[in-house]
């Protein structure tokens, strides 16, 4: 089993949603979140007064998924969130050492 964690742009959330409906995810966590990397925060002009905004607003997506659906999900969700643009995010993959579901006890996939 894996997790795989998307950062994205926030508008683009509805977009990738709809396109992991799509391949069969039923189930997804979203965080809103703040951070920087090379995009490295901006400036606005607030009331007339110029200040820098380090962090930017993002949206944070997991998945749990079995290892054989990892590579649909991640290639989903890249492909509806590249804008081509600075800050289009990025994807980790991580392995899960187990997963209960709490309602029925079940553990392992089957709690997926």
């Amino acid at each position: 089993m894996k997790l795989v964690t998307a950062v994205l742009k926030p508008f683009k959330l509805e977009e990738v949603r709809e396109a992991l409906t799509a391949i069969g995810v039923q189930g997804l966590m979203v965080s809103e979140v703040k951070g920087y990397g090379r995009q490295s925060g901006h400036t606005e002009i607030y009331r007339g007064a110029e200040y820098v905004v380090n962090f930017v607003p993002k949206i944070r997506l997991e998945v749990a998924a079995p290892d054989g659906e990892v590579e649909k999900i991640v290639d989903a969700i890249s492909r509806t969130a590249r804008t081509g643009k600075i800050g289009d995010g990025k994807i980790f993959v991580w392995d899960i050492e187990q997963a209960l579901r709490v309602r029925t006890g079940e553990q392992g996939e089957e709690a997926l």
